[in-house]
């Protein structure tokens, strides 16, 4: 019993020391993606994306870029975008770029996974947006773009809050600019919250209570003596069940970083681990949002395109980094339960530092909210209605933060 008490203690510990870990690059990162979608509008991107060919998809993986967000907005931009006449492979190109070429993402990656899994993200995000465009190019899905059109009908006309009259420049230099950065802050916190706090609650646990032997079970070729580079069909197995495993686990890309960073510590292989982090647009929740948009038949193609997709990309950096002479070993990792989180040192500086910048943001934003409160309607980005994922989601909140506290609280016993 002794003994499952002090593990819960430290997979509790474990979760919020990986909290700790990335509060200052949650905090930067949306502040970021919050300050380009007020002062990039939708509007300007459907104008400039077409339907096809290069200049198309690399417009959409710009716009993707730079109005990064949890996979469940960007699913909702993207089937406005698609919706507004901009052809599937930009608008896949959005969607990939919107949730892999993330400016959060690649933060928090580098704090929990090292520089070589940074640029397996972007460069393979890269990658899997032209492999994707070339996929479609040798499918040519005519007749299910035309029924998914059909399904779709032109109810959504989202808005960019009246503002978009302003310039950059007007909106940067009023209030009422920091007010709609500050609510679109907040927004963005809301869609990710559950998400990130079941994430790195399971973080946790995994880390403490898996034993080795079930990631070695899984991974075929993980934690062995060349764990980094376990043969060609062992790294191909670990790419086939990084998805598979991410399908299951459902949380957004966020929260499945420091789960990759277990797995990384576990001798998961790299292209293990970033098919695993690249699998955010295969999970369950997903698929169901898509075939809501655009049918069935559609959304299956498009999970068909991801995981061809996936597989080929994580393959290919992996080699690539091999051939360098690159690959990251995880034998430098410190295990997860042994590290010290909470120390003095330039997290908890960057920490306190973003954790005022909130709390100025959440100022602006309580002043916006006494001025709309009687004149605006607030539409909030849930994950596909208030349906099953969300109550499921809303459960799972309760028992982790009855987990984490119940773990805090144990040694005092």
């Amino acid at each position: 019993m002794s003994n499952f008490l002090s593990l819960w203690n430290e997979a509790a510990t474990t979760s919020l020391g990986f909290f700790w870990m990335a509060l200052w690059a949650f905090i930067l990162g949306y502040v970021i993606s919050s300050l380009i979608q007020v002062l990039v509008t939708r509007r300007k991107m459907q104008q400039a994306m077409g339907e096809d060919g290069p200049r198309s998809i690399a417009l959409g993986t710009f716009f993707g870029f730079i109005s990064s967000s949890c996979s469940f907005s960007a699913l909702a931009t993207t089937r406005a975008i698609f919706n507004k006449g901009a052809g599937l492979a930009p608008s896949l190109a959005f969607m990939l770029a919107s949730t892999n070429l993330v400016i959060e993402l690649g933060i928090v990656i580098a704090v929990f996974l090292g520089w070589q899994f940074v640029v397996g993200e972007y460069v393979g995000g890269v990658l899997l947006i032209l492999v994707t465009w070339m996929l479609i190019r040798l499918t040519r899905p005519r007749r299910l773009e035309a029924q998914a059109r059909r399904k779709m009908d032109d109810g959504d006309g989202d808005g960019d809050g009246g503002n978009s009259d302003k310039s950059w420049k007007e909106k940067i230099t009023s209030k009422e600019g920091w007010q709609a950065i500050a609510q679109t802050y907040v927004m963005e916190w809301q869609m990710v919250w559950k998400d990130v706090l079941i994430g790195f609650t399971v973080a946790g646990i995994i880390s403490a209570m898996v034993p080795q032997s079930f990631f070695e079970a899984l991974f075929i070729g993980a934690g062995g003596e060349n764990a980094a580079n376990p043969g060609f069909l062992a790294v191909l197995s670990q790419t086939l069940v990084g998805p598979i495993a991410a399908f299951f686990t459902f949380i957004g890309s966020m929260g499945n970083i420091p789960l990759a960073a277990v797995l990384f510590a576990q001798g998961v292989s790299f292209a293990g681990v970033m098919a695993f982090i690249f699998s955010d647009l295969v999970v369950l929740p997903v698929l169901r949002i898509n075939a809501s948009y655009y049918g069935w038949k559609m959304a299956l193609y498009i999970l068909a395109l991801m995981l061809v997709g996936i597989v080929t990309v994580s393959l290919l950096m992996h080699y690539s980094l091999a051939l360098l002479g690159m690959l990251p070993d995880f034998s430098g990792q410190t295990s997860m339960g042994e590290r010290e989180f909470f120390k003095w040192n330039y997290q908890a500086v960057l920490n306190i530092l973003f954790l005022t910048a909130t709390a100025i943001l959440l100022w602006f934003w309580r002043q916006g909210q006494k001025q709309h409160s009687h004149d605006h309607h607030h539409h909030d980005h849930d994950h596909g209605g208030s349906s099953l994922t969300d109550k499921v989601l809303s459960v799972l909140v309760v028992v982790a933060l009855l987990w984490l506290a119940g773990g805090v609280v144990v040694p005092l016993f």
